[in-house]
């Protein structure tokens, strides 16, 4: 059985490219962007590397660790990196983990063996400060992630856990947003004093500044 939104993250100690580090701990008080990788020196995966590590200053602001993941040495990752900054014009500073025994791509449930026996797929896992998964998401080896994707989904948790509320499809930070239809009419109107739009009685929108 893998793991499933509202699960306690695992917790692991492992080596990685800045030293070995405990999960629970490394990771306290923030959000984490925990992805993992097929191999080191792979084309797609140089190049999700690379956006990453551009997306430094993003994560950053929305106070989330990225942690990358492949199932080779330190030695071949810090190798690795160095292509990585040349070839996508970047500094890479995040760490990534050394999962030579793949014991944390099986803990977290990323070998498919119908991708590979061996190499993890493309998973994506967002992990709240309570160490609490709120988004998976497992890409093929052949496609790499939308990052804008990931930033989106990560600032629609943050608004919904900061006003208690939902996002609708396609939602971009600054749009509307949905009351739950567990708030009731009253509820709302004491929670939501700048106003809302009710469509139908399960359907309000109001607005947010997040």
């Amino acid at each position: 059985m893998g793991l499933r939104i509202g699960d306690m993250a695992p917790n692991f100690k492992i080596d990685t490219t800045q030293g070995e580090i405990d999960f629970h701990a490394w990771s306290k008080g923030s959000w984490v962007f925990f992805f993992s990788h097929p191999a080191d020196y792979t084309p797609v995966c140089t190049t999700e590397m690379g956006r990453t590590a551009q997306l430094a200053g993003e994560f950053e602001k929305r106070g989330v660790k990225p942690l990358g993941l492949s199932t080779d040495t330190v030695q071949a990752h810090k190798g690795w990196i160095k292509d990585v900054n040349e070839t996508q014009n970047t500094n890479l500073q995040f760490p990534i983990v050394a999962d030579k025994d793949r014991k944390v791509a099986a803990l977290y449930d990323m070998i498919h063996p119908g991708e590979s026996e061996t190499a993890a797929v493309r998973s994506v896992f967002i992990i709240d400060p309570n160490h609490k998964i709120r988004l998976t998401m497992t890409y093929p080896m052949s496609v790499g992630r939308n990052f804008t994707e990931i930033l989106r989904v990560i600032d629609a948790l943050q608004t919904g856990d900061q006003f208690g509320v939902a996002c609708p499809a396609d939602w971009q930070v600054g749009g509307d947003v949905i009351i739950p239809p567990s708030v009731s009419m009253e509820e709302a109107e004491k929670k939501f004093p700048q106003g809302f739009k009710t469509v139908k009685p399960y359907l309000r929108y109001t607005s947010v500044n997040k």
